[in-house]
């Protein structure tokens, strides 16, 4: 029945009230089926039952006064029947397939925020894997536009709705955040930057890179998190370390060898690792080259972890050989030598000499003092010392350290 029909039949308020009075019920369902009725042939108007509902304030609140008098759940039922049917969704694929359309026409922004809505809805509509199909594709599709921004928003949102449908993880998943993490782009800066000549690109350059690897950063450090949430590793997806490492060291402006470290070793890959260490130490400033090194080895251990720093030395010397570089020849790298020997056995006096003999060497670098304590706790099982005393332990209990 078309809405001015319905009007029509509508339009006697005392032929109503007489109906209200008779079989409150059966009207208060009649208004709340004309209502949506009206909004169904409104589509743009998306507050029309609400604005049928105050054209009637005296017929309204009289038939939901009568009807509640005599059945209070009759109001409700019939809303949230009304508003069940309104909520329906269509399949992913047939959103998926108009927001490819959006992004392809170059409305990027307007695409993105449509991505962001209709995922909302099916979200809560508790329909999680659609709405992380959507939001897949939306990040790839991005992504593969060079919307790096767009891409790494969606990615998150992505990563997220994981969280939210409490998703396990597993090798599925893994291999979906591989396809985004491989579509974030590559740019390679020049190696030494004082040889550009063109410095507003140079500056240009810079900052979009440190775009890429905020967005990808964010993206993957929520991914880790989650991974380690809902899956088996405590500390998160070793691949996802991995990437994060190899994304951080190749695209940064300025390399962070620590938080590439740090990665790395979550990642259990120390040949990989040594890969990596090789490459840096053909391109590093003067007096990086051990640092990095020793850094890497020292991570490890801190960790408890003497079989893959071991397993780094002797690959970093094996790719040295065939590579144009040189194994840094200092009393840092004697230390960390020797160390590793030390640690081979229960040789506590032993370890707090060459502590001693070569702390000029150690506190080239502040942490290195600190994964040292780390690494005496954990092979000689000695108990750090908190320089705050009492007073350090109950702000480490309140997570203020």
């Amino acid at each position: 029945m078309l809405v001015d029909e319905k009007l029509r039949n509508f339009n006697s308020f005392w032929w109503t009230l007489i109906v209200t009075i008779g079989n409150p019920k059966q009207l208060l369902l009649y208004n709340t089926e004309f209502a949506f009725a009206y909004d169904n042939d409104n589509d743009k108007d998306k507050e029309a039952p609400l604005k049928y509902f105050l054209s009637f304030p005296i017929l309204f609140t009289l038939s939901f006064f009568i009807c509640n008098s005599t059945n209070e759940e009759s109001f409700v039922v019939v809303m949230s029947r009304q508003r069940s049917r309104r909520i329906e969704l269509p399949p992913a694929h047939e959103n998926i397939e108009k927001l490819d359309k959006v992004v392809n026409e170059g409305n990027y922004y307007g695409a993105q925020q449509m991505y962001k809505s209709i995922s909302a809805r099916y979200v809560s509509a508790q329909r999680y894997s659609e709405a992380l199909d959507i939001l897949h594709s939306g990040a790839c599709i991005q992504l593969s536009n060079g919307q790096v921004t767009c891409g790494a928003e969606l990615a998150s949102l992505y990563v997220e709705t994981l969280g939210k449908g409490k998703v396990p993880y597993d090798d599925e998943i893994l291999d979906r955040l591989k396809k985004i993490y491989k579509l974030f782009p590559r740019v390679p800066l020049p190696q030494h930057l004082w040889d550009v000549d063109d410095m507003q690109k140079l500056s240009d350059n810079i900052g979009c890179a440190k775009i890429r690897v905020e967005g990808c950063s964010s993206f993957l450090k929520a991914a880790i998190k989650w991974s380690a949430e809902n899956g088996e590793n405590r500390n998160g997806s070793p691949e996802l370390h991995i990437m994060l490492a190899e994304y951080i060291f190749s695209e940064s402006p300025e390399v962070d060898m620590a938080k590439v470290t740090y990665h790395f070793v979550k990642g259990n890959n120390p040949k990989k690792f040594a890969s990596t260490l090789v490459n840096f130490l053909g391109k590093c400033y003067p007096g990086e080259d051990d640092l990095a090194i020793a850094r890497a080895v020292l991570r490890y251990l801190s960790f408890g972890n003497l079989k893959d720093a071991n397993i780094l030395i002797e690959e970093i010397q094996k790719l040295i050989e065939s590579a144009e570089v040189e194994f840094p020849k200092t009393e840092l790298m004697q230390f960390i030598k020797f160390l590793l020997q030390t640690l081979e056995r229960d040789a506590l006096p032993l370890f707090s000499m060459l502590r001693a003999n070569f702390k000029a060497s150690i506190e080239r670098e502040p942490t290195f003092n600190e994964m040292l304590d780390d690494i005496a706790e954990k092979f000689f099982g000695v108990q750090r010392r908190n320089p705050m005393g009492m007073f350090g332990d109950i702000f480490k209990l309140m997570g203020a350290e």
